[in-house]
């Protein structure tokens, strides 16, 4: 019997062989270990500090993330121990943030996030130097406060001491692939969140980086998404006690890395997700970069090769939150529900506009306001609850309203906390006009982290057989149809325009 040895760790080539995927989130990190059936047999997790040191920036020391995935490591790797076997390592991880790196490998300065909203001005000199239209046909998307593109104009502009240090400019979870391994590269899916990759050609775009003097030896080589970057160091197999040497392949942006594991491929363009977290978020994927003309939809690679749109709706459970926290302190959620579902659709004439935190797609102005619009004394807490259940789904109606001429679904998959609601899931359902389906489970961007890495292993021979035998189980929800849904939308659409003569 084989034995692979580390300083730390015995571990048996009898025993059964696992992926281990990491999602690099914002308030923690989640490791999970997928054997090739797509089965999870352990997981762990570490939290560390978000940063706010003035109003609108947010930040984090990459450094905690480290602490943290030694941790989260170490932890899943005694639960494997005499029974599991990692083969392979994968990384999904948040989108947009910026680790600046100067010639040692050093982390100049903490690194400002993905809802870091500092960069307006920078925005405005990348749309200066290069037209919205073109940039958008370049790279998929206009310029984008969160991006990482104009975190490094902001840096140049106002620290310039430290913009004079960089060498690097790496992305999250590429400065974890680093760590781990010793090695720097990025992958499509995240680097299409920079704002400087051409995504016809899946190069950084020289046009866009001369136009705005940057040099572009800052940022990393590409390689695709289950490629392997490089091996697990001796460092990292004494500190946590995996097998030295295991592949580290290049991993994936959180959102491309979630799809991977719901099943969701460019390869089956007519099979979507939407999701009802904090924010509301829609995917379509579409096998060729094909922007949609005026950017109110981001489009990014996939982790499959191809490429997905992705909108964004900022406030959606996270209206429901607020309304509870501030309106009905102390009121369960279950009860907000059934309240709301013996309200007739269309609220009785009261509509919500979600706007709480501006919006993202399609509209793409931080400066709306949200609203309830035709409040009476006639409405109830009721009527309230329903109609911010149903103005998030008309907002989400309009961002697939915008893909459908280029990506129009067939069906969806419903993730995030808000789909345990049937209620919400039968609005959502009528408003969206498609059928959805509940996948088994959610392992969101580790899982997908994790089935990158059975391929980079050469347990699959693609991203595609992969996904062949490890999508999760889905359940069609049944939905009743609601044809009043239709005119309380239409009076939504007339909302927008009242709403909009109160931006901030």
């Amino acid at each position: 019997m084989e034995v692979l040895k580390t300083r730390h760790c015995i571990l048996y080539a009898m025993t059964k062989p696992v992926s281990i995927g990491i999602d690099l989130g914002t308030s923690g990190v989640k490791i999970i270990a997928l054997d090739p059936t797509g089965y999870s047999v352990a997981e762990s997790s570490a939290t560390y500090p978000l940063l706010t040191p003035q109003p609108g920036w947010t930040e984090q020391n990459p450094l905690d993330w480290v602490a943290g995935v030694k941790q989260g490591l170490r932890d899943l790797t005694r639960q494997l121990e005499g029974k599991f076997t990692p083969i392979a390592i994968g990384v999904a991880g948040q989108m947009h943030g910026a680790v600046f790196l100067d010639d040692q490998f050093n982390v100049i300065r903490p690194a400002p996030l993905w809802n870091d909203q500092r960069t307006s001005a920078a925005c405005e000199e990348i749309e200066a130097a290069i037209p919205r239209l073109e940039l958008i046909q370049r790279t998929g998307n206009p310029a984008v406060t969160g991006f990482q593109l104009p975190k490094l104009l902001w840096l140049r502009s106002v620290e310039p001491e430290n913009f004079a240090r960089v060498r690097h400019v790496l992305l999250p979870k590429d400065y974890l692939n680093f760590v781990l391994t010793g090695q720097i590269a990025a992958d499509p899916s995240d680097a299409s969140g920079v704002g400087a990759l051409n995504l016809a050609k899946l190069e950084w775009d020289l046009d866009i980086l001369g136009a705005l003097k940057l040099d572009s030896s800052l940022f990393p080589s590409l390689q695709p998404s289950h490629s392997v970057v490089g091996q697990l160091s001796q460092e990292w197999a004494e500190l946590t006690g995996l097998p030295q040497g295991i592949p580290v392949v290049a991993g994936a942006g959180d959102n491309a890395g979630a799809q991977i594991g719901l099943g969701v491929s460019s390869a089956k363009p007519k099979l979507g997700s939407v999701s009802l977290g904090t924010s509301g978020v829609i995917v379509v994927p579409l096998p060729e970069a094909k922007a949609e003309p005026h950017g109110r939809v981001h489009l990014f690679c996939h982790a499959d090769g191809g490429y997905f749109f992705l909108g964004c709706t900022l406030s959606a459970a996270g209206s429901l939150q607020w309304f509870r926290d501030t309106l009905a302190q102390g009121v369960p959620f279950d009860t907000l529900m059934l309240e709301a579902a013996a309200v007739p659709s269309g609220s009785d004439g009261l509509t919500f506009m979600p706007y709480l935190a501006g919006e993202r797609s399609p509209h793409l102005n931080p400066h709306l306001r949200g609203s309830w619009l035709g409040l009476s004394l006639a409405h109830t807490r009721g009527h309230m609850t329903r109609a911010i259940l149903e103005g998030v789904a008309f907002s989400l109606r309009e961002t697939l309203e915008v893909m459908n001429p280029i990506a129009k679904a067939e069906q969806l998959l419903s993730v995030g906390g808000g789909t345990r609601s049937n209620t919400w899931l039968g609005i959502i359902g009528n408003a969206l006009g498609l059928p959805l389906e509940k996948p088994a489970l959610e392992e969101g961007p580790a899982r997908g982290a994790a089935i990158l890495g059975l391929v980079g292993a050469g347990v699959f021979s693609s991203v595609a057989h992969a996904l062949e035998v490890t999508a999760p189980s889905a359940q069609r929800i049944e939905i009743v149809a609601d044809s009043g849904l239709e005119a309380a939308y239409q009076q939504y659409k007339k909302g927008f325009a009242a709403v909009q003569g109160f931006s901030g």
